[in-house]
């Protein structure tokens, strides 16, 4: 049997959906999980903002990034799972991006590949 490819699913979403998704992601039983705040800007763009009576343009929007690596068999649920408890159906949802990982190395025992994974 050839063993399952590993995947990192990240994501960038809205950062008032993270709790949702986190709750979410813990009902399909995901083990490990890296949350960062991001800033970005796509088809939203930026926004006017007033600061001490100045107005001036903010051009990125704060996000939260999401990464998870693990077994391809489990790469489709995360994203459905993401997918479901991130969505708003407004421009500035968010992405996800999938992708497959050449190589993994647990930096404390060497492990490479499926085993530094879990």
């Amino acid at each position: 049997m050839v063993p399952a490819a590993v995947i990192k699913v990240q994501a960038m979403i809205r950062e008032e959906r993270l709790d949702a998704v986190i709750e979410r992601l813990l009902l399909v039983g995901i083990r490990g999980l890296t949350v960062c705040t991001a800033q970005g800007f796509g088809r939203s763009s930026g926004h006017e903002a007033v600061y001490r009576g100045v107005a001036y343009r903010i051009d990125f929007r704060p996000k939260v990034m999401l990464e998870w690596v693990g077994d391809e068999d489990d790469a489709d649920g995360i994203v459905r799972a993401i997918q479901k408890a991130a969505a708003t159906e407004k421009i500035g949802d968010g992405k996800i991006f999938v992708s497959v990982v050449e190589e993994v190395v647990r930096i404390r025992t060497g492990e490479r590949g499926d085993d530094a994974v879990r």
